[in-house]
C-alpha cells in the first residue's frame, strides 16, 4: 500500500504543508497598498549569472528563487516545506519510489506549458557532472526519473531519502527549451525577468498570466551596492524601499530612532566559517584545529563586528535546525589550552599559514582579528585577499588553499561534513555513516538523533572554525510591508511586498 500525501502536514526533514495553489508568505500588508507600485530593494549581492547550477552565487537565489523560478516544493521564510509545482505525491512502502503529480494549467513565462519532461530536465541539471549546485550530492541516490505522462514524475531511489521533498525545494523548474539559463530565464514564478543592468540593477515584472496568486506589486527592482554606506544612504534618501541585509551594526541606530523606518531582526542561517583544508598539514591534525578554536575569543569577535547582534555557535548547526544543540563549550576559548594542544600536535613554536579572505565585509575585519588572536599562541597568519570569483575558482573548485573565510548561507547543511570531497575535505567515516543513516531514517525523530550525534563528533573534531551566526537585519521604509524577515538560503520572496502612499 502506498502512502499518499495530499492537503495534510507530515514530518519529512521539516513539516511539509501541502497546498493546492501558489505558496506565498502570510499577508502582512497594510491598508491603502498600491498594487501598481514598484518596490526597490537594496542589496549587496548581485548575481554572477542567472543560473543557480552555474555558480550564480548568493544574489541569484535572492532575486530569482521563488520569484522567477519555482520548485516542486518551496522552503518558506519560516523554514517550512510546502507544495509548489507539485500538487501531491505518493511514496511506496519501501520508501524508494516517489510519484509526484504536477499542478494543473501551469505555464512558463514563454507561454509553453509545464510538463513532467521539464521537471526531469531540471533535476538532471542539478545532478549533472558540470553542475555547481551545492546540493548536487543530495541527489546521488536518484536511480531513475520517469515521466509516464505530462503531469506525472516518478523518482526511483537506490536508498531511502527522508529529505527528498526538502531537497527538491532547491531545484528550480525551468523550460527545457531555454537555451542559456545564465543570461535568460523561463520559469513559472509570479515575476518575469525585466532588465538586468550588470553592476547596477535587476528588475522583475509581475506576470499577468501567473498560475497562482498574483504578486501584490507590479515591479520589483533589485539595486546593487558594493559599499555598505552607500546602501544605507540609498534607504535614507528613499532611493530604495528595503535593505535585504544590513552589513554593519553601526548603521542601525540611524534607522532605529527614525519613525520613517522599521528595523527587523530575523533568524539567519548564515554562518561565518573559518574553513580549513583538512586534507593538508597542519590542518589534518585534529589537535591543531582544536587549538585554533581555543585561541579565538569568538564573543569578542562577534561584538567587534556586530555589536549586540548575531549569535555565537559552537558548531555548523544554527538554532533553526531541529538537530541544534548548544555546543559553545566544546573547544571553547582558552589560550593556555591552545598552547598546550599545539605542543601536543608537534608545533610548540606554532606555525605559519595563509588565510584566503574574500574582499568584501565583514571578512577582511574578521581576518585581521584572527591574525591578532592566533599570533598570541605563536601562529602566524598571512592574509591573502581575493575576490568572490577568485574564491570560487581557487578554493571551491581547485581546493588550492590552506584555510579560508566564507559565509555559508545554506539551510540544513550539516550534510556537507559527510562528504569528504567537499571543499574543506573533512573525512570522518563515523560522521559519514551517521549522516547517511539519518537520510534513510523512517521518522524525523530518528533523523534528528543521528544528526545530533554526528554534529557532536564534528564539533569535537573542530572540523572547521564556526565563528558566529550572522544577524538577519532587514530594514525597510515604514510604509512598506509584507517582506520576508529571515535569511534562509538568501532567498527574498518579493510577491507579498506592498507599499502605501
Amino acid at each position: 500500500m502506498k502512502q499518499r500525501y495530499l492537503l495534510s502536514g507530515i514530518g519529512i526533514a521539516t513539516a511539509i504543508v501541502l497546498a493546492g495553489c501558489s505558496t506565498t508568505a502570510p499577508d502582512s500588508s497594510g491598508g491603502g497598498a498600491d498594487s501598481d507600485a514598484t518596490i526597490t530593494i537594496g542589496s549587496s549581492y548581485e548575481p554572477q549569472n542567472l543560473d543557480n547550477t552555474a555558480g550564480g552565487g548568493q544574489g541569484v537565489s535572492e532575486a530569482l528563487n521563488g520569484n522567477v523560478y519555482e520548485g516542486l516544493f518551496t522552503l518558506t521564510d519560516k523554514g517550512e516545506v510546502v507544495n509548489g509545482l507539485a500538487s501531491d505525491f505518493t511514496k511506496s512502502d519501501d520508501g524508494l519510489t516517489y510519484t509526484f503529480t504536477l499542478q494543473k494549467d501551469v505555464k512558463f513565462h514563454s507561454g509553453d506549458p509545464l510538463t513532467a519532461t521539464d521537471v526531469k530536465y531540471s533535476i538532471d541539471r542539478v545532478r549533472a557532472e558540470t553542475s555547481k549546485s551545492s546540493r548536487k550530492s543530495t541527489f546521488d541516490n536518484v536511480k531513475t526519473i520517469a515521466t509516464p505522462d505530462d503531469s506525472t514524475v516518478v523518482i526511483t531511489l537506490t536508498s531511502k531519502s527522508i529529505s527528498l521533498p526538502y531537497n527538491l525545494s532547491y531545484v528550480w523548474i525551468m523550460n527545457d527549451a531555454l537555451k542559456d539559463p545564465t543570461t535568460a530565464e523561463d520559469g513559472t514564478g509570479p515575476y518575469k525577468l525585466g532588465t538586468w543592468k550588470r553592476g547596477s540593477s535587476l528588475s522583475l515584472e509581475r506576470d499577468a498570466d501567473y498560475w497562482g496568486t498574483a504578486a501584490k506589486n507590479k515591479e520589483v527592482v533589485f539595486t546593487y551596492f558594493t559599499d555598505a554606506t552607500a546602501l544605507n544612504n540609498a534607504l535614507l534618501t528613499n532611493a530604495v524601499d528595503i535593505v535585504t541585509s544590513v552589513q554593519s551594526p553601526d548603521a542601525i541606530p540611524q534607522f532605529e530612532n527614525n519613525a520613517d523606518y522599521k528595523v527587523n531582526d530575523g533568524d539567519s542561517t548564515t554562518k561565518e566559517v573559518l574553513a580549513y583544508n583538512d586534507r593538508v598539514a597542519p590542518f589534518n591534525n585534529v589537535k591543531v584545529r582544536q587549538a585554533i578554536s581555543a585561541a579565538i575569543d569568538k564573543k569578542k569577535l562577534l561584538t567587534s563586528v556586530w555589536g549586540d547582534y548575531g549569535t555565537l555557535i559552537g558548531s555548523f548547526v544554527p538554532p533553526t535546525d531541529p538537530w541544534y544543540e548548544d555546543l559553545n563549550s566544546v573547544n571553547a576559548y582558552d589560550p593556555a589550552k591552545a598552547t598546550a594542544l599545539l605542543a601536543d600536535a608537534g608545533y610548540p613554536k606554532g606555525f605559519e599559514f595563509t588565510l584566503d579572505t574574500p574582499d568584501y565585509d565583514p571578512h577582511p575585519i574578521v581576518a585581521e582579528f584572527l591574525k591578532s588572536e592566533l599570533a598570541k599562541v605563536g601562529i602566524t597568519v598571512t592574509i591573502n585577499t581575493i575576490t568572490a570569483d577568485e574564491w570560487y575558482t581557487k578554493v571551491y573548485q581547485k581546493l588550492d588553499f590552506q584555510a579560508t573565510l566564507q559565509e555559508h548561507v545554506n539551510h540544513r547543511d550539516i550534510v556537507f561534513y559527510g562528504n569528504p570531497d567537499f571543499y574543506w575535505g573533512y573525512n570522518n567515516p563515523k560522521v559519514t555513516t551517521l549522516i547517511d543513516q539519518s537520510e534513510t531514517s523512517d521518522t524525523t525523530d530518528e533523523q534528528t538523533a543521528k544528526l545530533k550525534e554526528a554534529n557532536e563528533i564534528i564539533a569535537n573534531d573542530a572540523a572547521s572554525g564556526w565563528l558566529y551566526l550572522y544577524p538577519q537585519i532587514v530594514v525597510a521604509a515604514s510604509n512598506v510591508t509584507g517582506y520576508p524577515l529571515n535569511g534562509i538560503n538568501s532567498q527574498f520572496f518579493a510577491f507579498n511586498i506592498t507599499k502605501s502612499a
